[in-house]
């Protein structure tokens, strides 16, 4: 289908799903900010209390670059979903939000228990879902399924 200015590629079946699969992953990350920011009792009687102590003594503008990566993260996946070429941004921002907040975790000292393999590994497996959707929306918006 052709709009005024540019070809429109449908997408396949493959893009709808990593699609509503990065809604829930983000929308994840966002209720798990949101569920710590705002101090739930119940989720955080799973958290060690190594890391709430860590937690309680952030700096307060370390929720800045957690929130632009956890809600970034979702924007980009929703517009994702509605095919708007919007999503690139979203996902840099949300990697950028990502990128400041992990420096300054690494660089305050964390409690162990947030430095074993499997936390680490989970860190890992964050970056590379977090470059993927970008790389996949950069890609996409290219090929001319986002608009």
């Amino acid at each position: 289908m052709a709009t005024t200015d540019r070809y429109v590629t449908r997408p396949g079946w493959t893009f709808w799903l990593i699609a509503v699969l990065a809604v829930l992953w983000n929308a994840f990350g966002c209720l798990d900010f949101t569920m710590t920011a705002s101090r739930n009792p119940t989720y955080l009687s799973q958290v060690p209390p190594e890391i709430i102590d860590w937690l309680d003594s952030a700096p307060s503008w370390t929720l800045v670059p957690w929130a632009l990566g956890v809600w970034g993260g979702l924007a980009g996946s929703l517009l994702l979903l509605a095919r708007s070429g919007w999503a690139v941004p979203a996902f840099a921002v949300s990697l950028v939000g990502l990128a400041v907040s992990q420096a300054w975790q690494f660089s305050d000292g964390m409690p162990e228990s947030m430095t074993t393999p499997g936390m680490l590994a989970m860190t890992a497996c964050i970056w590379v879902i977090a470059l993927g959707l970008l790389w996949f929306a950069w890609d996409k918006r290219r090929a001319g399924v986002l608009h």
